[in-house]
């Protein structure tokens, strides 16, 4: 077997990346630091891991909504595919313990394999495949277009290639880098070495996320960047592509990535800002009982500047009726004020 040298990154800080990498960390400051009692902290961890398990499974062309992966967080069943719902579970798990897929700091290759078997758990043609490295050749497409991506490293090579990984993940040289960038670079390389039939990408994004925990970056759990892959599909396997014709150069993967978790990290320090703000100091504070619709209907106003009844028939699928009495509840604790009278009437905060 050829010998694989020992893995080391090759790329340069450009001025983008250093100015997003100082934006990252002063949102994540804020982050930390704002005023959240133990129900809305919980609450925005909740909602970042559906939208990580959603988004992540969507990218490989699972059919779940967001709306219908949220109802089997809860618990709830849905008419779906057996391998839809699963994957979906199976990421959600993951997730839920990523913190369990490492040994006193250090991550093994039983740790990666750990990753992939449970992402992948009953999902696979051959369930032999859940959970080990490939013995065959594969190519990476892009599912819409059918185009080829990229060819993945030979068989043989696999594991060489991911030990290197590993060697270098458990380095000082890694363990004195930024974890986001360490983060990136493991997300990146996973992906290049292709080290299972089915399941790659999933199981990169899981350690992507280990990592940021493991390095005490996303302390409080809400970090999710699997979203902002999903909302440009296009721009995800572009940036691989290239990546590829640049190896081993992985710079404007990281530039990417790093514009991925500052967007992401900057709309959760957006929504803890909303939870930190003085109403809902008022609300938590035990002044003021809000339901969770209600505290919702704020959420709203403070995102959109007011709201309607319309709005939250929309929103909660409920009569106009039962819209206008949680208005009513909100007018009567001197919450929200009104504008404009009958349908027309909006709601703006007091």
């Amino acid at each position: 077997m050829k010998e694989i040298p020992p893995f080391s990154p090759e790329f340069r800080y450009t001025h983008g990346m250093v100015k997003r990498l100082t934006g990252i960390t002063a949102d994540r400051e804020i982050i930390l630091h704002a005023h959240l009692v133990p129900k809305w902290e919980v609450s925005v961890r909740r909602e970042e891991l559906v939208r990580a398990a959603h988004a992540s499974t969507a990218i490989e062309g699972n059919p779940l909504s967001l709306e219908e992966v949220s109802q089997l967080a809860e618990g709830r069943e849905v008419m779906a595919a057996r391998r839809a719902k699963a994957e979906v579970l199976n990421y959600l798990r993951v997730l839920e313990h990523i913190e369990s897929y490492q040994e006193k700091g250090v991550i093994s290759g039983k740790n990666i394999l750990s990753l992939h078997r449970d992402v992948t758990l009953d999902t696979l043609d051959d369930p032999a495949t859940e959970g080990a490295f490939r013995m065959v050749r594969v190519v990476v497409g892009n599912r819409r277009t059918q185009e080829v991506v990229y060819s993945p490293p030979a068989p043989k090579d696999v594991r060489p290639l991911v030990d290197g990984l590993i060697v270098w993940l458990n380095s000082e040289a890694a363990r004195q880098m930024h974890p986001v960038l360490v983060a990136g670079i493991a997300h990146y390389e996973l992906v290049r070495i292709h080290p299972f039939v089915d399941g790659n990408g999933r199981t990169a994004r899981a350690l992507a996320t280990l990592i940021l925990t493991m390095r005490e970056f996303d302390i409080k759990r809400f970090f999710t960047l699997d979203d902002f892959y999903d909302s440009d599909r296009a721009a995800y396997y572009a940036v691989l592509k290239r990546v590829n014709g640049t190896y081993p150069d992985c710079t404007p993967w990281l530039e990417y990535f790093l514009e991925g978790v500052e967007i992401s990290l900057h709309r959760v320090k957006e929504r803890v800002l909303l939870l930190s703000s003085d109403e809902h100091r008022k609300v938590t504070g035990g002044q003021v009982a809000l339901s969770d619709r209600q505290m919702k209907i704020i959420e709203f106003i403070h995102a959109n500047g007011s709201v309607k009844s319309s709005d939250l028939v929309a929103m909660f699928k409920i009569s106009r009726q039962a819209a206008l009495k949680e208005l009513t509840v909100l007018l009567e604790k001197d919450l929200i004020q009104r504008e404009g009278d009958r349908r027309g009437a909006r709601y703006i905060m007091k």
